[in-house]
């Protein structure tokens, strides 16, 4: 049975475009969630007044990739050490978070992060939140596979 993981790691649409492309991944779609109003929109998330993060929902096939290397892939695509930003982007909507569906999930997500941090692999603590998912609200359509629509495989440090 297929199952659905949620990260955020900055920009979506980064985050989208590297784990759409996994085998074993089926859909990706980039939303919002971890906020506290209902049905957010991309002006509204900006604002950074809402608590929302910027986060893509996956739905994966387990028989062909784990959760596990779901997250080794989400330590391995962003910088864990950062708080509230990745690279240009700066904002509570650019946390590190881990939204579990689960509670294998959780307990993946948080013996794999306590492992990161024991081999020193980044060069600070890591600060991802690691919390049960909530409600994900889809993004707007132009953000969806906003970098294959482009004809790009990764974010520049263009303003967007």
């Amino acid at each position: 049975m297929n199952q659905v993981a949620i990260f955020a790691a900055g920009c979506f649409w980064g985050v989208e475009a590297t784990f759409r492309t996994v085998e074993g991944v089926l859909t990706t779609a980039v939303g919002y969630t971890g906020g506290a109003i209902n049905e957010p929109t991309y002006q509204h998330v900006c604002t950074g007044k809402t608590g929302h993060a910027e986060a893509v929902q996956i739905t994966y096939d387990p028989r062909k990739v784990s959760y596990g290397e779901l997250v080794e892939l989400f330590w391995a695509s962003h910088d864990p050490t950062q708080l509230n930003r990745q690279g240009p982007d700066v904002g509570t909507q650019y946390r590190s978070a881990i939204f579990y569906t689960t509670p294998d999930q959780e307990e993946t997500a948080r013996a794999s992060k306590a492992e990161q941090d024991a081999a020193g692999r980044f060069a600070g603590p890591i600060v991802t939140h690691i919390a049960p998912a909530e409600n994900f609200w889809r993004a707007e359509e132009y953000h969806q596979q906003y970098l294959a629509k482009r004809g790009q495989d990764a974010c520049s440090s263009t303003v967007r």
